[in-house]
């Protein structure tokens, strides 16, 4: 502990909380859980709790302020705060967003085409004025007046007449529905409430589908609404009764049909219906098979309207498959049959060609897919590590594909892909201000031997002045990991994060299993009765690191946030001696209350992931040996961590890292707690304040690997 933290920690006094037994019983087992009372959001005590906390992280790092401002500077200096995306064509215009230096938000725009075969978007200067400019929506004027604001839905329709964006003030992802008339500037009376995101005008801009949740926060029923019409009257699309699936729905990129789908962990279905007769009756593409996901997309090949299907029966890693859009199911015809090792992610068809994505070798592959042959023609690039893929690409036949691209040391950056000649033409490079080089930063991957002699990636970032080799003296080293949902932790570029390997710090990812990184199996291998991998995966990456003279524990900070945020919890648990600090963000700490909890957000939906312990005597059992909140050892010399939350978060809700702070603290752990209290599961709304949430977290972290100067 540094001297000025130090000082700080005797000044002040930690908040206390009341100790409130209430009794859980399952399976024969009697929990008394002290702090359960605080999960009462309508309570003033809780309220006031949590503000208390707040009071107390604020004091704890009072000495931490210009160290706090030195980041936010740092970040803001190095981001071109006027700026323009690359437009994206659709239809007759070409649309882009805005961000204006002094304002927190984006302003979405689009300009008209030069003439119909204008595939080349125009160079854009924030200084600059566009011809033709026409404000779509002007986030920073809907904001005004709310402490959070976010877009859940936004799109405009086919011919360009209409806008359908969705609000949310809150933080609790409930969208407000408003179609906006563009000849007029005038929002439509149709106002639909407590929506979530991912809204889609029809075709022929008649109607507007959109999602509703249940009181678990589940989207489970499809509407149909019909612009000038009483929204009482919507027709029901779909619904959905078992509360183990999520439901969406969305018309293809061809806008031939809508598309409704249906999903748990591991369990899809979708459902077709012709746009031009949504009232029609939908016809299911596979009924539903458990432990099956597929997913599908149409295409016209030679003349005739296909599904394409990826889809994992009998094939771990996934295989592609050819059906006929008026009989899906039928025989399919495979197209890409199941390769081991190499997972397929997705199809996106468009009228001449596919893309197609995939993993191999622990990196996310794209290629070029050809209808009449099969053939898949990779898409090759100068890195060893990367994330590349299609992006922003509406329009149904485009002789270009629009390609987003990022490295740990490459800046965000637009490609557009010429099909007939396989050229890459470069459209922008995320600027960076300040003189920055991608050279003189080094990017590496290396594996550490999990436990069981399983080999786990790591990824590491760093600044070569410090060093060109790693390995040569312990640095400072920040380890981030996630390990769930086979979400793929990718190498991706920030400002931010300048700000740490500026100060020497090393940034790692650790790609523990649970994640997909290596595949199918890699995940299936971190899941339910084998979540424990995710976790030991974690701490034998840390001993890797610091085994290899690359770090050693006073020099190494955790960070993960979510589910993420159990894996921070868990390793705390299983190795404190491992970590100087532990920084969580909305962690899922106290999971087995939660996933116990079936009329709680998001809960019967996660079983798939971690398993019913409310039926299951063994699953309950082995949560209950890792749920980090119920595993607070008294005899640990806990890290120090930092807990992020959200009041307003549907997914995590605010109660499981106040219940968590409170227990480490009286197992003496030096627990520090910061509650958004207008805010949901993604932080803070706006660019500003997001910097400056990240400020605050990176000046702790800097802090605790003692290297606050540049």
């Amino acid at each position: 502990m540094t001297e000025s933290r130090a000082a700080a920690a005797a000044s002040v006094s930690a908040p206390v909380a009341d100790r409130r037994p209430t009794a859980r019983t399952h399976h024969g087992d009697t929990v008394q859980d002290p702090y359960e009372w605080l999960r009462a959001k309508d309570d003033p005590q809780v309220i006031e709790h949590l503000e208390a906390e707040n009071a107390y992280t604020q004091a704890r790092t009072a000495h931490l302020e210009s160290l706090r401002e030195r980041v936010f500077g740092e970040i803001k200096s190095r981001t071109q705060e006027s700026d323009l995306s690359v437009p994206t064509r659709r239809g007759d215009w070409w649309y882009y967003g805005r961000t204006v230096e002094g304002k927190q938000y984006g302003i979405q725009c689009r300009a008209p085409l030069a003439s119909p075969d204008d595939w080349t978007p125009p160079e854009l200067s924030a200084d600059v004025e566009v011809p033709g400019e026409e404000v779509l929506l002007d986030a920073n004027v809907e904001a005004e007046g709310h402490e959070f604001f976010s877009l859940g839905s936004f799109e405009v329709s086919t011919d360009g007449n209409l806008m359908l964006y969705g609000v949310d003030v809150a933080g609790d992802e409930r969208y407000l529905l408003r179609v906006r008339d563009l000849r007029t500037g005038q929002d439509l009376p149709d106002e639909i409430p407590d929506t979530f995101s991912g809204a889609s005008l029809s075709p022929d801009s008649r109607f507007v589908v959109y999602s509703t949740v249940d009181d678990a926060w589940r989207p489970d029923t499809v509407w149909l609404h019909e612009l000038g019409t009483p929204v009482a009257d919507d027709a029901k699309l779909f619904h959905e009764p078992d509360e183990k699936f999520w439901v969406g729905a969305g018309f293809t990129r061809s806008d031939k049909y809508l598309m409704i789908g249906l999903g748990s962990s591991i369990t899809s279905e979708e459902w077709i219906l012709d746009a031009d007769d949504l009232r029609g009756q939908a016809r299911v593409v596979w009924p539903r098979e458990e432990g099956v996901e597929y997913d599908s997309d149409h295409a016209v090949v030679d003349g005739q309207d296909v599904l394409y299907i990826l889809h994992n029966k009998n094939a771990l890693d996934f295989e592609l498959v050819r059906v006929a859009a008026s009989d899906p199911q039928g025989t399919p015809e495979v197209v890409v049959p199941h390769a081991p090792g190499r997972r397929l992610l997705g199809l996106s068809t468009f009228r001449d060609f596919a893309v197609i994505g995939y993993r191999r070798e622990g990196l996310a592959r794209m290629g070029m897919f050809d209808y009449a042959t099969s053939g898949i023609d990779e898409l090759t690039f100068d890195e060893p590590l990367y994330a590349a893929g299609a992006a922003g690409n509406p329009e149904w036949a485009p002789p270009v594909i629009r390609l987003g691209y990022a490295s740990f040391v490459t800046p965000g950056t637009v490609y557009d892909y010429v099909v007939a000649t396989g050229e890459k033409l470069l459209r922008k490079r995320e600027p960076v201000l300040g003189g920055y080089e991608p050279a003189d930063y080094a990017q590496q991957r290396m594996w550490a031997t999990a436990a069981d002699g399983t080999q786990v990636p790591v990824s590491l970032v760093w600044k070569r002045s410090f060093g060109d080799e790693l390995g040569d003296a312990p640095r400072p080293l920040h380890l981030y990991g996630y390990g769930s949902y086979e979400h793929s932790i990718e190498p991706g570029f920030s400002v931010a994060r300048l700000s740490e390997l500026d100060r020497g710090v090393v940034f790692a990812v650790a790609h523990v299993r649970g994640g997909g990184e290596m595949g199918r199996q890699w995940y299936e291998d971190g899941k339910l009765l084998h979540k424990r991998n995710t976790f030991t995966d974690f701490v034998d990456c840390a001993r890797h690191l610091i085994d290899a003279g690359i770090t050693s524990p006073d020099r190494l900070v955790a960070e993960g946030g979510s589910a993420g945020g159990l894996l921070m919890g868990a390793i705390a648990n299983l190795a404190p001696e491992l970590f100087a600090g532990v920084l969580a963000n909305v962690p899922f700490v106290d999971a087995l209350t939660s996933i116990l909890d079936p009329s709680l957000p998001l809960t019967v939906i996660e079983w798939d992931e971690w398993g019913d312990p409310l039926h299951d005597a063994d699953v309950y059992a082995y949560m209950k040996s890792y749920t980090p909140y119920e595993n607070v050892r008294e005899d640990a010399a806990y890290p120090h961590i930092l807990a992020v939350t959200s009041l307003n978060d549907t997914r995590v809700l605010y109660v499981e890292p106040a219940k968590w702070v409170a227990r480490l603290r009286e197992a003496g752990a030096d627990a520090l707690l910061k509650c958004e209290m207008v805010a949901g599961h993604g932080g803070v709304s706006g660019r500003y304040n997001a910097w400056r949430e990240r400020a605050f977290e990176l000046a702790w972290l800097l802090d605790v690997l003692g290297v606050a100067e540049a």
